[in-house]
Parts: structure tokens; C-alpha cells; sequence
């Protein structure tokens, strides 16, 4: 069965950093693109970035040149270092995958920037 468990949110000032682990089971997870989403509250669920199974990388333009996905497929986990955090980051973030029958998606943990 494929699961996720993300960790690492939490509350941070703007303009500061936070790293996010997403800790996969269940699949071959090298084998797979896997990607951030985020929704904020009344907002639709945004892709924030993805990284495919031969590691390249893709943002959203609202997080370019602030987040760096990442993957360790030795530990089967996935990462988000999030840096110069804004308001405007706050939201629930998930980690997700696509396989050929359906879409895997975490419980989503919790980010608040705010002064």
C-alpha cells in the first residue's frame, strides 16, 4: 500500500526557511515523478513543484528561485527546502505521485508564515 507521511511544517517569519520531508512506502519510489501541492484555505490545490524519476526539476513561478526539490531515493523520501517564506506560502502542503491506475496523495502538514 502506498503511503505518505509528511513532516517539517510548522510557523516561520517571512523571509525565513523551512524544510519539508515527505517519507514514501509501498512502491518503487525511484521509479516515479513525485511533486509538492499546496492549498491554501478557499484557494484551489496549486502544484508547486516536481521532480521526475531522472531527478529534473520544475516550479511553480510563484516559489522559482525560493524553493529546491529534491529526492533521496536511498531513503525513499522526498524533500522541500523552502527559503525567503512569505505570507503568501501559507498553506497545507502535500506530497503526491501518479501511477497508471490512480493518484497518492500524503495527509499534508501545515505551513504558516506570519510576523
Amino acid at each position: 500500500q502506498v503511503q505518505f507521511v509528511e513532516s517539517g511544517g510548522g510557523l516561520v517569519q517571512p523571509g525565513g526557511s523551512l524544510r519539508l520531508s515527505c517519507a514514501a512506502s509501498g512502491f518503487s519510489f525511484s521509479s516515479y515523478f513525485m511533486n509538492w501541492y499546496r492549498q491554501a484555505p478557499g484557494k484551489e490545490r496549486e502544484l508547486v513543484a516536481t521532480i521526475t524519476n531522472a531527478g529534473r526539476l520544475s516550479y511553480a513561478n510563484s516559489v522559482k528561485g525560493r524553493f529546491t526539490i529534491s529526492r533521496d531515493n536511498a531513503k525513499n523520501t522526498l524533500y522541500l527546502q523552502m527559503n525567503s517564506l512569505k505570507p503568501e506560502d501559507t498553506a497545507v502542503y502535500y506530497c503526491h505521485t501518479n501511477t497508471m491506475f490512480q493518484g497518492y496523495w500524503g495527509q499534508g502538514t501545515q505551513v504558516t508564515v506570519s510576523s
